[in-house]
C-alpha cells in the first residue's frame, strides 16, 4: 500500500472496518513532500551508518517508519492503538530493524537511549509526550510534527505572546527550531488546524545546573506562568522585585533567579 495516497489509506481504513480516532490524533500524514521533509529534517546529523536508533511515537500506518526504514534506521516505534501496532510490522514486512510495541508512550517511557526522535505526535497527548523527553535530557535531538500552535509556543522567545511554560522548559536544554509548516489537506482525515515541523537539538549550556537548580527552575517558572497576567514581583513577594511578567524573561534570566533561590535555600517558598 502507498502510505501517502489518501485513496489507498481510505480504502484500508474502510476494508478493516478501521475509523481513525480523534481522540487518540490519528491524523495520517499523506503527502510525499511533507514526508520527505521531516525524515530529512530528523536524520539531518544523525550517524545513519550501523542503523541510527530512533524513536517513534505514534507510527500509525507507518508512513514515517516506512521512509526511515529504507534510510538504514533501527526503528522503535511506540503505538497505542492495538489494531495499528499489531498490523504495523507485517505491513512493513516484518523488517528486523522494526521493534513494535504497544503501549501509551506517556506511560512507557522510561529510559530512552536513542538517537534521535522523529514523529508525527498524537495531537491531545503531543505536548505532554514532548516535555517528558525534554526533561529527561536523553535523546540528542527530536524531530515532531505537531499542530502550528503548540509549534510556535515550543520555540517562542521571551517577549513572545506565545511565550509559555512549553517552551521555557524546552529550551531549558534544547535549541528549538520550526523547520516548515504543513497544511491541514496533507492529512487524513483533516484536522482543523495546520501543523509544522519542529527540531529540537540538545545544547549544552546548562549542564551544569544541579538537581536542586532545575526542581527550583521548574517550580519557580510553573507558578510565573499560571498568573502570567501578573507582575512577577507581585507572584513572589519577598523574592523577586520585579515589574516584568513571565513571558518577559529569558531562560538566562529564569536560571539566574533559580540558581540564587536554591542558594539561599529558600527553594520551598516557591511551591
Amino acid at each position: 500500500m502507498n502510505l501517502t495516497s489518501p485513496s489507498q489509506v481510505k480504502a484500508w481504513c474502510i476494508g478493516n472496518g478501521f475509523h481513525p480516532n480523534r481522540v487518540l490524533g490519528q491524523n495520517f500524514l499523506i503527502d510525499r513532500n511533507a514526508l520527505e521533509a521531516i525524515v530529512d529534517a530528523g536524520l539531518a546529523g544523525v550517524t545513519i551508518d550501523g542503523g541510527a536508533s530512533v524513536l517513534e511515537i505514534g507510527p500509525g500506518l507507518g508512513v514515517l517508519t516506512e521512509e526511515m526504514l529504507k534510510r538504514g534506521c533501527s526503528v522503535t516505534a511506540v503505538e497505542k492503538d492495538p489494531v495499528l501496532a499489531s498490523r504495523l510490522a507485517e505491513s512493513l514486512g516484518n523488517p528486523p530493524n522494526l521493534k513494535v510495541i504497544e503501549a501509551d508512550a506517556l506511560d512507557w517511557i522510561s529510559h530512552s537511549p536513542f538517537d534521535a526522535m522523529v514523529s508525527n505526535l498524537p495531537y491531545q497527548a503531543g505536548t505532554r509526550i514532548l516535555l517528558e523527553l525534554v526533561q529527561r535530557r536523553e535523546i540528542p535531538s527530536m524531530t515532531v510534527l505537531v499542530q502550528t500552535e503548540v509549534a510556535e509556543r515550543l520555540a517562542a522567545k521571551e517577549g513572545s505572546k506565545t511565550r509559555g511554560l512549553a517552551g521555557v522548559w524546552a529550551q531549558l536544554d534544547y535549541d528549538v527550531k520550526i523547520v516548515r509548516k504543513v497544511a491541514a489537506s496533507c492529512f487524513w482525515p483533516r484536522p482543523e488546524i495546520g501543523s509544522s515541523v519542529v527540531k529540537l537539538v540538545r545544547h549544552d549550556r546548562n549542564i551544569a545546573l544541579s538537581a536542586m537548580e532545575r526542581d527550583v527552575f521548574r517550580r519557580l517558572t510553573k507558578k510565573a506562568f499560571e498568573h502570567r497576567r501578573k507582575q512577577l514581583g507581585s507572584i513572589f513577594k519577598d523574592l523577586i522585585q520585579s515589574p516584568a511578567r513571565a513571558e518577559e524573561l529569558a531562560n538566562e534570566d529564569w536560571i539566574n533567579l533559580s540558581k540564587g533561590i536554591a542558594k539561599h535555600e529558600d527553594a520551598r517558598t516557591v511551591s
